[in-house]
């Protein structure tokens, strides 16, 4: 077991990190950029060290100011989070050089299944259903005209290397493939550093399901269920729950053992995300692998009541996953929702600021994961997050009416944050009835 862990990160999934380590006996050593300095979640670490200014790449993102503190810190883990570098395959090796565990997949992995190009052929291998498109990267705009041409319009331009939304464009006919194709690389060059692009087959209003996975050294790999992430607002998840209130169990078993067969086909290990479109007749497709833990990991943790952390923690340090898959129920019903510090009546533009007066909500089956508290000023160079709110009750609808409750009991005084939307969506009848997929948001409240 390791003795001590350094966190690469900030905010909330830090405090959950050095909340895990305290309960296994770890210490913890975390490092802040200059506009985290003084937030109150760095006292409950054992050491903190300040690795540079405010702007990430100038902090977060800089590998040897890392690696430096973790020396410093004599740490023999280094845990990601999410975000920051928890998916980059070159400081996952650096790491390891340095002889500090990565607590996330082998380098190796996370290469495979990182790019979503390779990722596709691994799933191929593996039996996994992908969405019919192109075999590898497209060449030229000729190439692109052909493959939408056999695959029928409307076709979706990806960036191999994308995430969040960027560097994916949708096109419905052959006049605006071209444009499409430009301005996706575009925009992945511009993100990414990598304009490289595939095109597969548009599937409208899809749903989109996700599975979690963890994987230990000795060869043993489990699912644990699914979560639904449909509602979305220009691709980012905004309500997440478990399980999927659309699937049928015929469908939730299969995508979940196809997961699973990803997994192992890749040699993974550690706690990662299978993503899936299911389009209205419940087929489902491989999107990607999410090789870390993720956001909405606590959605899990309330349906299965195992703890995702300290698992990355102890399959990292060489242990056997305690469980086998049949030990895994899915237990009542847990919705998340995510408090970002946008406006929605100024199309969620972002709300930085102090935080004047924060009332926590509470009661049966409520959770609150969160590093903000009053007082606090959410600076403007980072994600507009400030926690996560949390509900788990026997029955979807009564989830739905605790969410309504705590949402309606939270105060976030100082800034704006997107709590009016959420409860617009989970009074909505369409939320009520599992109608929703991953445009809702935008037809039903244009911006």
């Amino acid at each position: 077991m390791f003795k001590r862990i350094l966190i690469a990160n900030r905010g909330e999934i830090a405090l959950r990190i050095i909340r895990a380590c305290k309960e296994l006996g770890i210490e913890t050593v975390c490092i802040y950029s200059e506009a985290d300095r003084g937030a109150q979640y760095l006292d409950l670490a054992d050491e903190a060290y300040c690795v540079g200014p405010a702007k990430s790449n100038q902090s977060y993102l800089k590998i040897d100011r890392v690696i430096s503190a973790a020396e410093v810190g004599g740490v023999q883990a280094i845990h990601p989070g999410f975000g920051f570098l928890s998916e980059n395959a070159h400081f996952n090796e650096v790491c390891r050089t340095c002889n500090i565990e990565f607590i996330g997949p082998s380098p190796e992995a996370m290469r495979k299944l990182g790019d979503k190009n390779t990722a596709k052929a691994v799933a191929r291998k593996a039996n996994v259903p992908c969405v019919p498109g192109s075999e590898g990267l497209i060449k030229d705009d000729r190439e692109a005209i052909r493959i939408a041409g056999e695959i029928g319009y409307p076709v979706l331009i990806k960036a191999t290397a994308g995430g969040g939304g960027r560097g994916m464009r949708v096109a419905q006919n052959e006049a605006g493939l071209q444009t499409a194709l430009q301005q996706a690389r575009t925009e992945a060059e511009a993100a990414f550093g990598n304009p490289d692009v595939y095109i597969e087959k548009y599937v409208e209003n899809p749903r989109h399901v996700e599975v979690q996975v963890l994987a230990d050294h000795h060869g043993n790999a489990v699912h644990l269920w699914e979560r639904d992430c449909s509602t979305q607002r220009r691709h980012q998840k905004i309500i997440e729950e478990s399980p999927s209130p659309f699937l049928r169990p015929d469908v939730r078993n299969a995508i979940c053992s196809a997961a699973v067969r990803l997994v192992q086909e890749s040699n993974y290990t550690n706690a990662g995300t299978v993503e899936f479109i299911v389009d209205k007749d419940q087929n489902f497709y491989f999107i990607e692998v999410n090789a870390r833990i993720q956001v909405e990991h606590p959605v899990t943790e309330l349906v299965t009541g195992i703890d995702l952390i300290k698992q990355q923690i102890l399959v990292a340090s060489g242990e056997r996953l305690p469980f086998s898959q049949g030990d895994i129920k899915q237990t009542g019903h847990a919705i998340e929702c995510r408090i970002n510090a946008e406006d929605p009546a100024k199309n969620f533009q972002p709300s930085p600021g102090k935080i004047t007066q924060l009332f926590v909500p509470g009661g049966f089956g409520v959770r609150w994961d969160s590093h903000a508290h009053t007082g606090y000023t959410v600076p403007s160079h980072y994600d507009s997050m400030i926690g996560k709110l949390l509900v788990h009750q026997p029955t979807r609808p009564e989830a739905i009416a605790s969410m309504q409750r705590a949402l309606r009991e939270l105060r976030v005084e100082g800034i704006k944050t997107i709590v009016p939307r959420l409860l617009d969506i989970l009074g909505h009848t369409a939320f009520h009835n599992a109608q929703v997929d991953t445009r809702f948001i935008e037809r039903t409240w244009p911006a």
